[in-house]
């Protein structure tokens, strides 16, 4: 397969080192930037080796048997999970949702989270200043943000409708669940591609409805499956507002229908009983 222009791949040096030999061939999903190298897949950190370190050394000590299934680490000859800017996992089987699996993401997620409620808040969560860092703070009142172009109206739609909301633990939760669970028969949903937040778990459900709303065919019912959450509303217009500013600091440009997709969204939450 031709390798697209933009599309990194590990130099044979990295595949060495890991011990893995093949062709790379390019993977759906994760920006694009993964890779399937034999049973392995690998991606580029960008920087974030601690990241990858920490998020590695998680994956080993997840209990097997717990509801989820996670892709194992693959550690270079010398221990390293991190060689010269690339890391790899174990590749596994499934077909990704959400389409067709709405309620098995949204399961998934909730093991996963029930795995890491004990777990320590990782330093480096404070440090990062990637778009989806920033729309998690703004979304949460850490931080402010001029949006400016066609996305400007919704998110001041978004911040007018924005109230504070009851205090509830927080603890380590997967903010990207929606593309990221994988189904095969007779094995558990596989939770990829970790992107740690420290939030109430409740709120990275409430992403995956808001993934609903502005790209998927969200099905009819959902968006109320939060509802016995007394701020569901509130997670779902935080969830928006993650999405949205994120999306405005990748490009200024958003592509044709974006801003209607959020208006939509906005509606439909509005709708909602508050």
């Amino acid at each position: 397969m031709t390798e697209p222009p933009h599309r990194a791949v590990p130099p044979p040096a990295v595949l060495d080192a890991f011990g893995v030999t093949g062709p790379a061939v390019p993977l759906t999903g994760g920006q694009e930037r993964c890779v399937r190298v034999g049973d392995h897949v690998f991606k580029p950190v960008e920087g974030a080796e601690d990241e990858a370190e920490w998020a590695a050394s998680l994956s080993e000590a997840l209990p097997p048997g717990a509801g989820f299934r996670v892709p194992r680490p693959l550690r270079a000859r010398d221990g390293r999970c991190v060689v010269d800017g690339w890391t790899g996992t174990e590749f596994l089987t499934g077909e990704p949702g959400p389409q067709g699996h709405w309620s098995g993401v949204l399961g998934a997620g909730r093991a996963f989270h029930s795995a890491l409620r004990k777990l320590p808040r990782p330093d480096f969560l404070a440090r990062r200043t990637h778009p989806w860092a920033v729309g998690d703070r703004v979304a949460w009142g850490e931080q402010d943000i001029e949006i400016t172009g066609e996305l400007a109206t919704p998110y001041a739609d978004l911040a007018d409708l924005l109230r504070p909301v009851k205090q509830e633990a927080a603890q380590l939760v997967h903010g990207d669940l929606t593309g990221n669970v994988l189904f095969a028969p007779d094995a558990p949903p596989a939770v990829i591609d970790f992107s740690p937040y420290w939030r109430p778990p409740v709120f990275a459900e409430a992403v995956v409805v808001a993934d609903g709303l502005l790209w998927f065919d969200l099905p009819p019912g959902l968006l109320a499956a939060g509802s016995g959450h007394p701020d569901w509303r509130q997670m779902l217009l935080r969830a928006l507002v993650f999405r949205l500013v994120a999306q405005s600091l990748l490009t200024d440009r958003p592509r044709p229908g974006e801003r209607e997709r959020y208006e939509r969204a906005v509606r439909s939450v509005r709708r909602l009983e508050a």
